[in-house]
């Protein structure tokens, strides 16, 4: 059988976007060492449901560390404090027996509150509206061998499309800066053949978008600290060349007309 451990939780709850919230005690016990953070929530909520009280709001989906759902701030770190790692994939034998474990949402103004746990992070979608796809009107698509592609090259573009979406970046971030997520979505198509096209563009567009969102990155480097995939701070010095190219070439342009 699975070893247990109690612990003793400060969950924020908070009923919605427009609702004053707080921290609230919960006791957490006989919880199994080989049970995810996010399993361990569900234990709570079953009791919580079986005393006649609301559960705990939180989002998730996979639970495999992909769909990047289910990020929230874990003892004031993001996803806590194991690296690489999302919140779903964190178990509790992480934690010993006894230990008080503040949980509460990422704190960022772009990423407004929705109830206790779940915050809004729709402004990453503007983002990747605004460039995060290559709109080629080609007919079907092309044979996956067709256009040769580097090794090196699809390595690093993969490297970047790692990225899940999650947010801990910015909530790790002092500024709130969402520079590594959209270095992340615009790095991965830019290296690319296929990506050569619009990529000036692309680069322009969301940062733009970003901008009016989130705040400046002043280069902490706390955003590749809390990363669960561990992007690399090399996307944002990429992503501020091709930005700083198409500012040139905008205002190139547009002394030509």
């Amino acid at each position: 059988m699975s070893e247990t451990i109690d612990l003793k939780l400060r969950v924020w709850r908070q009923e919605s976007s427009s609702a004053v919230g707080g921290f609230t005690d919960i006791d957490a016990a006989d919880i199994p060492t080989d049970a995810s953070f996010l399993e361990m929530l569900d234990i709570v909520n079953e009791r919580l449901v079986a005393d006649g009280v609301e559960p705990i709001a939180f989002a998730h989906d996979c639970r495999e560390g992909i769909c990047g759902t289910c990020g929230v701030m874990i003892n004031g770190r993001a996803h806590g404090a194991e690296r690489a790692t999302a919140t779903c994939q964190l178990h509790m034998r992480k934690f010993a027996d006894g230990d008080e474990v503040v949980v509460e949402p990422f704190r960022a103004k772009a990423f407004p509150v929705v109830k206790d746990l779940m915050v809004d992070r729709r402004a990453f979608d503007r983002i990747v509206q605004a460039g995060g796809f290559i709109s080629a009107p080609t007919g079907t698509a092309p044979d996956a061998n067709e256009i040769p592609v580097p090794k090196e090259v699809a390595d690093f573009a993969m490297d970047a499309a790692q990225c899940i979406g999650c947010g801990a970046c910015v909530a790790a971030c002092p500024n709130s800066a969402a520079q590594l997520f959209t270095a992340a979505k615009v790095g991965h198509l830019n290296v690319l053949p296929q990506g050569q096209p619009e990529r000036l563009r692309r680069s322009e567009a969301m940062v733009e978008v970003m901008e009016s969102f989130f705040g400046s990155c002043t280069n902490h480097g706390e955003c590749h600290e809390a990363c669960p995939k561990e992007i690399s701070l090399d996307f944002i010095a990429l992503l501020n060349r091709d930005y700083v190219k198409s500012k040139f070439k905008s205002r190139r342009l547009a002394s030509q007309g």
